[in-house]
């Protein structure tokens, strides 16, 4: 059976964090999950996501979508 403890700490020096807890047994094995408090990451827009991957975008227009898919949909007859 599982038990959760939620404990909140300070990042130390070294990016380490260490938690103490009398709930916590020597030798005991525990999945840690972080949550990092603070502000946000700045949201971008998806296309701006994809536009940095390799290949970037491949279609700068719907009309270049529509271009493609239309010459797929002909290829298969």
């Amino acid at each position: 059976m599982s038990r959760m403890l939620q404990v909140t700490t300070t990042i130390l020096p070294g990016h380490r964090i260490e938690i103490e807890s009398a709930e916590l047994t020597e030798g005991q094995s525990a999945t840690v999950f972080i949550v990092l408090n603070g502000p946000e990451m700045p949201k971008r827009p998806f296309w701006e996501v994809i536009g940095n991957y390799p290949g970037g975008r491949l279609f700068r227009t719907a009309e270049e979508v529509d271009a493609y898919v239309r010459e797929e949909r002909d290829s298969w007859e």
